[in-house]
């Protein structure tokens, strides 16, 4: 069974930074890529950030310079580090892989505001 967990989500203010984790099981990791999406209100699902298995990265524009996928393949981990973080990050972050079909987690809550 397919199975992401993502954590580190949490309220900061403007110009903070936050570390999102997301734990995998379920799927031979090593091999596929990882993505960050994140959904605000009202708004679609957007794609942040993504990681190939060989650790190629890309960025949305709105993050780039300021957030930073990586992974940890000897753990099934999967991280976003978010820095200089703006009222415009508040979303919920989902992490997500492709494997035939699309698998999610629950989500992390990241709030932006002072």
């Amino acid at each position: 069974q397919v199975q992401f967990v993502e954590s580190g989500g949490g309220l900061v203010q403007p110009g903070g930074s936050l570390r999102l984790s997301c734990a995998t099981s379920g799927i031979i990791f090593s091999i596929y890529s990882m993505d960050w999406y994140r959904q605000a209100p009202g708004k679609q699902r957007e794609l942040v950030a993504s990681i190939s298995s060989g650790g190629s990265t890309d960025y949305a524009d709105s993050v780039k310079g300021r957030f930073t996928i990586s992974r940890d393949n000897a753990k099934d981990m999967v991280y976003l580090q978010m820095n200089s973080l703006k009222p415009e990050d508040t979303a919920i972050y989902y992490c997500h892989t492709k494997v035939i079909r699309n698998y999610w987690g629950q989500g992390t809550q990241v709030t932006v505001s002072s």
